[in-house]
């Protein structure tokens, strides 16, 4: 596919970044339909063990791109906002691990993409906010991934303020999963993505699967359904060989199977 707002480099750790540097990668109409379509693009991928998420020119994603969202009947806001939600479904169920990697400014919208990512590394300098209080909008759709991660308090002030808080404080409420200096970013980044493609994509794709069905499951309900998963888990012939590989020392030999 050919794209004009994103870049997608498909290797084994695959890299999508987001690429109007110039209005700080904002998600104009184009920018979340080609989104949807690349992560749609690496979810079909076999040979993709990893993704990457990250923005072009030193920030991540500044959250909508306000010169498109005026003057719409409802219908049409309607439309315009159907695309992200899509977005968000499409990272939890594309069956590999996907990391945020999260340089300057992530904000509204992009704030809510960083957080639906499996896995969020930042630059400590890195700013995250969910600032659409201050023009008049509210942040709806990334309340849902945003409050399954941090407190409702701290959610609550966060959400009525429009507060921007740093990757360091990000990190301490859960928002994100840890902040690095800067110089080491790139490296932390691609230890965990290395870290991860090592692993048996099957067995990832059925765990992360479990994780997210699990989630707000009635708890009995949750413990039902992960018993039957354990069983389809160990059923899988990655299964076998990493128990193989352990019991007789020797580096396992994933087959995707």
């Amino acid at each position: 596919m050919s794209y004009e707002t994103i870049v997608l480099d498909k290797k084994p750790i695959a890299t999508l970044t987001l690429n109007r540097p110039e209005r700080r990668n904002a998600l104009s109409g184009q920018l979340m339909r080609e989104l949807y379509r690349g992560f749609q693009e690496c979810a079909d991928d076999d040979s993709i063990r990893v993704l990457i998420v990250r923005g072009a020119g030193g920030n991540f994603c500044a959250g909508a791109d306000l010169n498109e969202v005026m003057d719409k009947t409802i219908m049409e806001y309607r439309k315009h906002f159907t695309v992200l939600p899509e977005v968000f479904r499409t990272i939890a169920r594309m069956g590999k691990p996907v990391i945020a990697a999260v340089e300057g400014y992530a904000l509204a919208g992009g704030c809510g993409l960083a957080a639906t990512c499996d896995l969020t590394i930042a630059s400590e300098d890195a700013t995250f906010g969910v600032t659409e209080i201050r023009v008049g909008l509210f942040p709806m759709v990334i309340s849902a991934p945003i409050f399954r991660l941090i407190g409702r308090k701290r959610g609550f002030e966060l959400f009525f303020t429009g507060e921007m808080v740093s990757a360091k404080e990000a990190a301490e409420i859960g928002l994100i999963n840890r902040a690095v200096p800067k110089d080491r970013f790139e490296d932390e980044v691609m230890a965990l993505a290395n870290k991860l493609a090592a692993l048996s994509p099957t067995v990832l794709r059925l765990g992360k699967d479990a994780l997210y069905t699990q989630a707000d499951m009635e708890y009995f309900k949750a413990m039902d359904y992960l018993k039957e998963m354990v069983a389809v888990v160990s059923t899988t012939e990655d299964s076998k060989e990493g128990i193989d590989a352990f019991l007789h020392k020797r580096k396992p030999q994933w087959t995707g199977r």
